[in-house]
Parts: structure tokens; sequence; C-alpha cells
């Protein structure tokens, strides 16, 4: 038959726990995780914005020293 509240209410209990317990976990995990992806993110735009400008420099000494 049906089982009563009294019987199902630990498990469910338990359950409830996990679940916070799991979100004490995660949520902090989360949001370290999105912080150091936009920091990755922002240096390898750097990284690529510094290449850039590095290859330009060149690039117009080796122009300068094959016109002299």
């Amino acid at each position: 038959g049906s089982a009563s509240l009294a019987v199902v209410a630990p498990g469910i209990s338990e359950a409830l726990i996990a679940t916070a317990m799991g979100l004490l976990a995660a949520i902090p995990a989360v949001v370290a995780y999105n912080h150091f992806l936009t920091r990755i993110n922002r240096m390898t735009t750097e990284m690529e914005n510094f290449a850039g400008d590095f290859l330009n420099i060149v690039e117009k000494e080796l122009m300068r020293e094959r016109k002299s």
C-alpha cells in the first residue's frame, strides 16, 4: 500500500540535507570558475593585442631596413 509520512520523512530529510551540502560546494565552485575564466579571457585578449602590436613594430622595422 501507501507509505506513511513517518516512513518516508527521514529519507526525504536526508536527501534535502545532501542537496543543500551539494549546493554549498557547487555554488562557490561555479563563482570561482567564472572569476578565473574571466581573468583568463582578459589576459588572453591582452596577450593577443600585445602580439599584434609587437609584430606590427617588427614589420615596420624590417620594411625600414629593406628601404635603406
